[in-house]
């Protein structure tokens, strides 16, 4: 198996030729073609909007898809952008020069701010068609609102700041009072908190924004032309009603923090981005006189909001002096600048012209551009025309910008719905891994591309990096379909040979021990990974070869175990003596045929653990697959050891109760080697009914005579009826277990009392002991003194046996006298059953006129009759009739012949000439004849009443409607 990987590896080098040939005919290194299916819409989508002002337009603001719009001297138009086709005008009633200055709308679009160059401002609600002036504000020339976001409704504006041209902030707030009958002020107070400053003296507040932070903390950005404000602090929770005079109170002695550049536009203009709708903002623009300062808000510092700022100078076309910008807007990751006649976008990323839009000059100069937070809509306005910008899929080419600055993360995020473009990020990021040899890294980032495979593997190789190479070829392979099988198994294979050769590196380098075994749990886990299973399954003969080749048992033991090969892992215990682990395994995954296996090895050294295993198992292992194991083991065995087998045996027998009569023999020949004892016990407690015994009586018979255990003879003689084998060998051992041999036979008298003379010979002609020859007559009574008499020698004297031949004679007396007593009442039962015989012929009832018959309930005189003892009478027919379906067969055939022969009998004779006196005698004959069969017919048919007698016990269970006839009966009801 090496030699072949190492001609794969020989093969890559080869490969590489192929492919620098591929790619000069232009066969691409991704698996993706690179074509444009469709033409990509611009990211910034200009559209004229359809309106003609009958004056022209002064100033513009849009908000919440509320846009308003100041027309010539005196009109304002305002227009809800989702009913464009129903515009709203208010005159605003000024009857000087005044004109507008500036407008302000709040973020719900409600709140209409307009300033007048004429230091005056007016009000104006969404729900209301009157302006109302601010009699408060006179005397300040508007520059800037700061709207609050979080108390503002569309009928309170909530405590707002101000910016004038004089550098002063006011706070102040607008309520708008529903239902008065009186007209009140809308201005509630207005009251300055603080004044801006340069290092001329006070300068005009050009932006103001307010932001709240975490845990009640305000931030207040204010911009001067050439000076950022940053005011922070808390509002008390409660009290935000009341306005932010304490944070502006804090810094009455010293300037807050603040970013200044020397040059000046003039002004000063601040965008920001939101990215949902009532969230905070995320980054910000400031276009000043030195270019564009941007940054992210970052609301979790305790000073400063500003965040990772930096400058993007203007482009070499724009000249502040003579070509300045007019205004600003920050989209996601653009900025757009207005000028005098173009719009040019600017990637916050690196600062590049990304896009620009020239304006034809018959629309005027460009006057202002603004955002629509809500719906992220761009407005740009000259006196004669209004543009709308939509911005579609931004983002598009993000992922590219930060793959050039080596932002790879930020990149992936941008194009993880199109894998063309995440294959370019991850091709790019895993060669400049490669390049500052980060390999490991760069293994990662190549598995998830799609260029070549040999290209990259070749790549790690040349770099002499295997580590990094069995990283690629882990993540590949994790990729692989379950369709690419023989990928699959080419990568298991060579990843196998990697680990295998690393771990041999690091094994014999002290150094790297933790490396080691890092690499270790690494190839592990390689080794159990489910997604491999099969493949390695499928291959597990190659996979054991390599391990055997870089002698590595410890993992081809691990490998074994996952590949529930346990077979291959007991065996390599045993071979290395180690019988315990071996034990333990099995012990673990339970598997009977691997018992049977390689328990014949193991009972030979850990005899006492192996038994234990096996009552472990239980019912799982078959005893008689271990019998040929405890049957080597027990003929090279000592006797303790013996006492294994027949633990586990008797575990069989008593607690599992296994009937297997190979099993019960076998615990016979070990009870017969070792323990007679317990062979008894066991041969008694099997019992005596052969039916119910488990062993084979016939080897049990033969192993107990082999060993000489006679005792165990004689049961086994017993349980096989050979009471006179069994009584001669008990005489051998024991007069009283003969004894006990001889009762047995209880149903056989003559058998009995054959053994018992034999008990009786043995004891007269062997022992020679009369005493106990006369106990024998005692113990059964079958034996008589004459019995027993012949096997007396001659010259015995009758004293011996005197009291036994007077005992004899008496019961001689006794049974004669009970045979006279037996014949005296035999005679007298004769006698009594005569009389009774008489009684019964003379016996007779009487029947009355109006008796009736008990079936038919008809009068009984009319037909034949029968009168019975207990009282009931039947007619002949109506009894014959009920008795007659509740005989048995042979009675119902027998009495349809005698009803045959009975009419045979009663028809007249044919013949008018026979001579009288043959007449006499056939008549004679005939009456004879029909008495009997009458007679015969009376014994069958009036045995006994049918409603007193057994047939009505017997038709107890039958039904009273017969089941044949049950629906007729039913349909006989209805």
């Amino acid at each position: 198996m090496a030699s072949i990987l190492d001609e794969y590896e020989d093969s890559l080098h080869r490969s590489v030729s192929v492919q620098q040939s591929r790619a000069s005919v232009g066969i691409p290194h991704s698996g993706y073609v690179n074509a444009r299916l469709e033409k990509e819409t611009p990211i910034f989508n200009k559209q004229r909007i359809d309106f003609s002002p009958p004056e022209k337009i002064n100033s513009l603001v849009v908000s919440s898809n509320q846009l308003c719009m100041s027309l010539g001297k005196d009109t304002l138009l305002r227009i809800d952008l989702g009913k464009p086709d129903e515009p709203n005008q208010v005159e605003l009633g000024r009857k000087d020069e005044a004109k507008v200055y500036k407008m302000f709308l709040d973020h719900t679009g409600s709140h209409l701010l307009i300033a007048l160059n004429t230091s005056e401002c007016l009000y104006l609600n969404r729900s209301v068609q009157k302006v109302r002036a601010l009699s408060r504000w006179k005397g300040h020339l508007i520059e800037s609102v700061g709207w609050n976001k979080f108390l503002g409704s569309e009928t309170n504006t909530g405590p707002i700041l101000v910016g004038t041209s004089q550098g002063q902030i006011y706070e102040a707030e607008i309520s708008v009072s529903e239902g008065s009958l009186f007209s009140t002020n809308p201005d509630q107070y207005f009251r300055q908190v603080y004044t801006l400053e340069e290092e001329s003296g006070p300068a005009p507040v050009c932006c103001l924004e307010i932001e709240r932070g975490i845990e009640g903390k305000f931030f207040i950005i204010a911009t001067t032309r050439k000076r950022l404000f940053q005011f922070v602090g808390k509002v008390p929770e409660g009290t935000e009603q009341q306005g932010f005079s304490s944070i502006f109170a804090v810094h009455a002695d010293h300037l807050p923090s603040f970013r200044e550049f020397p040059a000046n536009l003039g002004f000063s203009e601040i965008a920001f981005y939101t990215p949902k709708l009532r969230s905070n903002p995320r980054s910000f623009a400031w276009m000043m006189g030195n270019g564009v300062l941007y940054g992210t808000l970052d609301y979790s510092r305790p000073d400063s909001i500003l965040s990772d700022e930096r400058v993007w100078v203007y482009p070499p076309d724009i000249d502040i002096t003579v070509n300045k910008p007019i205004s600003i807007v920050l989209t996601q990751f653009h900025f757009l600048l207005l000028l005098s006649d173009r719009v040019k976008a600017v990637c916050t990323l690196n600062g590049q012209v990304v896009f620009q839009d020239l304006f034809l000059e018959k629309f005027g100069s460009l006057t202002r551009m603004i955002k629509d937070p809500t719906v992220q809509q761009i407005w740009i306005h000259t006196e004669k025309v209004v543009f709308r910008y939509h911005v579609q899929r931004e983002s598009r080419d993000v992922w590219k910008m930060y793959m050039n600055m080596n932002k790879f993360d930020l990149a992936k995020e941008y194009c993880k719905d199109r894998p063309e473009c995440l294959d370019i990020v991850l091709a790019k990021e895993a060669e400049h891994c490669f390049q500052n040899k980060r390999y490991l890294d760069s293994a990662k980032c190549y598995a998830l591309t799609q260029n070549y495979f040999e290209e990259i593997a070749l790549k790690f190789i040349e770099a002499k990096q295997e580590e990094a190479l069995m990283e690629f070829l882990n993540k590949k392979l994790s990729n692989l379909k379950p369709s690419e099988k023989t990928q699959t198994t080419l990568l298991t294979t060579w990843l196998t040979e990697l680990y295998l050769n690393w771990l041999g590196i690091l094994q014999g380098d002290p150094s790297q021990r933790n490396l080691y075994l890092d690499t270790r749990e690494k190839f592990r886990t390689f080794l159990s990974s489910p997604k491999n299973k099969d493949c390695l399954f499928n291959n597990r003969a190659s996979i054991y070869e390599l391990l055997a080749s870089h002698g590595d048992t410890e993992h081809m033991v691990y490998f074994a175990v996952i590949m529930q090969d346990y077979e291959r892992v007991v065996a390599h215990h045993c071979q290395h003596d180690e019988y315990d682990e071996a034990l333990n395994v099995l012990s673990r995954h339970r598997d009977e045929k691997l018992f049977y296996k390689f328990s014949p090895v193991l009972i030979q050294h850990i005899p006492k653990k192996v038994v234990d295993a096996w009552i472990s198992m239980g019912s799982r292992l078959d005893a008689r697959n271990l019998i040929p194991a405890l049957v080597n083991y027990s003929q090279s065995a000592s006797t303790q050891q013996i006492n294994e087998a027949i633990r586990y045996m008797e575990f069989c027998v008593y607690q599992l109760e296994e009937t297997q009569q190979a099993i019960h023999n076998y615990l016979l020949s070990l009870y017969a080697l070792c323990r007679p004892d317990s062979l008894l016990s066991y041969l008694e407690q099997a019992g005596t009914n052969p039916n119910r015994i488990h062993y084979d009586l016939k080897y049990a018979l033969r192993l107990c005579a082999e060993h000489g255990h006679h005792r165990a003879c004689v049961h086994v003689y017993k349980v096989m009826e050979l009471y006179e084998e069994a009584v001669d060998l008990a005489l051998q051992v024991d007069v009283d277990l003969a004894k006990s041999c001889a009762d047995l036979p209880e149903d056989d008298e003559e058998l009995r009392k054959k053994l018992w003379l034999k008990i009786a010979r043995h004891v007269v002609q062997e022992e020679k002991d009369v005493k106990k020859a006369m106990a024998c007559l005692s113990s059964c009574a079958l034996l008589k003194i004459e019995d027993v008499l012949p096997f007396f020698p001659d010259f015995v004297t009758i004293d011996h046996f005197k009291e036994a031949i007077c005992n004899s004679l008496e019961d001689y007396n006794k049974h004669i006298e009970e045979l006279k007593r037996e014949m005296e009442e035999a005679t007298q039962s004769a006698k009594r059953i005569r009389e009774d015989i008489q009684e019964m012929r003379n016996k007779y009832g009487s029947v009355e006129p109006q008796e009736k018959c008990a079936a038919c309930d008809f009068p009984l005189l009319n037909r034949p009759f029968y009168l019975f003892l207990c009282g009931h009478m039947f007619h002949y027919d109506c009894l014959l009739q009920a008795v007659f379906p509740n005989l048995p067969a042979y009675k119902q055939a027998k009495l349809e012949d005698l009803q045959k022969k009975l009419a045979a009998t009663s028809q007249p004779s044919k013949s008018h000439h026979r001579p009288k006196d043959a007449d006499t005698i056939s008549l004679g004959k005939g009456q004879q004849s029909r008495e009997q069969i009458k007679a015969d017919i009376d014994d069958i048919v009036a045995a006994e009443c049918v409603y007193c007698g057994e047939l009505m016990i017997r038709s107890i269970d039958k039904p009273f409607i017969d089941p044949q006839k049950y629906e007729e009966e039913m349909q006989s009801w209805l």
